[in-house]
């Protein structure tokens, strides 16, 4: 078997100096790999990852099942793999953390982008904020199919008072399609809205995720519906 330590040293070298910025994105994955696949040649295998799953964000977001479906990657490379992107959504996460102020939609939305980046399934956030829209909290508070969650309305209001919240934003995810909230996006925001107003506390937005991309219900009047 060929001896690639040079290349590897080289490489190690490379990305410490320069960075990823001019690195193709087989040589990405090739560098990631050297630390699954000891004394092997990584080339290939990168290369077979990107025919298998057209770019280097469709590798990152490829199950472990996926990813173990290429000859040569096993448990320990399809777990470094899937690593990334989930590595890269706690550090976005932890920038912005409690004590952020939403102030506007813009805010919201980089505030919960990064929480949504790895999610396969539909899920909505429940941000806790005091008046001065600060946040207190933020946890999700339903999971569901690809195609949509089931809200326990009685539980936000309890999240709500006891974090002594003094308003709340909602927030989830369209895995499919575009961030346009639908009838009963709409239909469920009105009924958590009016049960909060009732315990003296304000929704001051929802916004829906798809990708990169969000809408804010309050910027689209939806919230004053009656």
């Amino acid at each position: 078997m060929a001896d690639h330590t040079g290349h590897r040293r080289r490489m190690r070298e490379r990305f410490i100096r320069y960075g990823l910025d001019n690195f193709d994105d087989h040589n990405v994955l090739e560098l990631l790999l050297f630390y699954a696949v000891p004394r092997q040649d990584t080339n290939a295998l990168a290369h077979d990852l990107l025919d298998a799953f057209g770019t280097l964000d469709g590798v990152f977001d490829a199950s472990i099942d996926a990813l173990k479906s290429v000859p040569g990657v096993g448990d320990t490379a399809a777990a470094l793999i899937h690593l990334v992107p989930e590595a890269a959504r706690r550090y976005f996460i932890s920038k912005a953390g409690p004590g952020d102020i939403l102030a506007d939609s813009d805010a919201a939305g980089k505030y919960l982008l990064p929480r949504f980046m790895t999610c396969r399934d539909e899920t909505m956030y429940l941000v806790c904020m005091d008046a001065k829209l600060k946040v207190l909290d933020c946890r999700p508070i339903a999971e569901g199919s690809t195609t949509a969650v089931s809200v326990n309305l009685r539980r936000v209001v309890q999240i709500a008072l006891g974090q002594n919240a003094s308003c709340v934003l909602l927030a989830h995810n369209h895995t499919g399609g575009v961030a346009l909230p639908s009838r009963e996006d709409i239909a469920v925001t009105l009924r958590i809205r009016d049960l909060l107003e009732q315990v003296g506390v304000t929704l001051t937005d929802h916004i829906v995720v798809a990708g990169d991309d969000f809408v804010s219900m309050a910027d689209s009047g939806l919230l004053a519906q009656k």
